[in-house]
């Protein structure tokens, strides 16, 4: 599935909910099904800088396309980079710097976290895409 399509995906799913502490609960829910990351990968050098709880994320190439894993000592944020893996994992690295993530804005996500949750969601998409570039430049 393209990164585009995943992203319509998950507008429709949040769209099914009419206020924000459904969509809330909706977060939690996807951070229980969050692939996690092998307790090795929980490192100082995959701590995501800038986010007020601790976040952790690993990617790994496999057939020319990136697996991230990821966890989070806080559920809300267990539940957003749910939702960014599951839009950026088995991707091509070139897919994901070309894609926008526009859906976050369609979903309201950004405007309903707190200032520091949202820089935290601009460090998680950095920190992804860092790696979309580092595995881009190898081949």
């Amino acid at each position: 599935m393209k990164i585009k399509e995943i992203q319509d995906e998950i507008v429709d799913e949040f769209s099914l909910f009419d206020d924000w502490m459904d969509r809330y609960e909706y977060i939690i829910e996807l951070g229980k099904s969050l692939p996690l990351i092998s307790e090795k990968y929980k490192t100082e050098d995959n701590i995501i800088k800038g986010c007020q709880s601790k976040v952790w994320v690993h990617g790994e190439l496999k057939d020319d396309k990136i697996v991230f894993t990821a966890d989070s000592d806080a559920i809300l944020t267990k539940g957003i980079i749910a939702i960014l893996i599951r839009t950026f994992s088995n991707q091509k690295a070139s897919d994901i710097l070309d894609a926008n993530t526009d859906f976050i804005d369609e979903i309201g996500l950004k405007e309903h976290l707190s200032p520091t949750r949202a820089n935290g969601l601009v460090s998680m998409i950095k920190q992804i895409k860092m790696y979309a570039l580092a595995f881009n430049s190898n081949n």
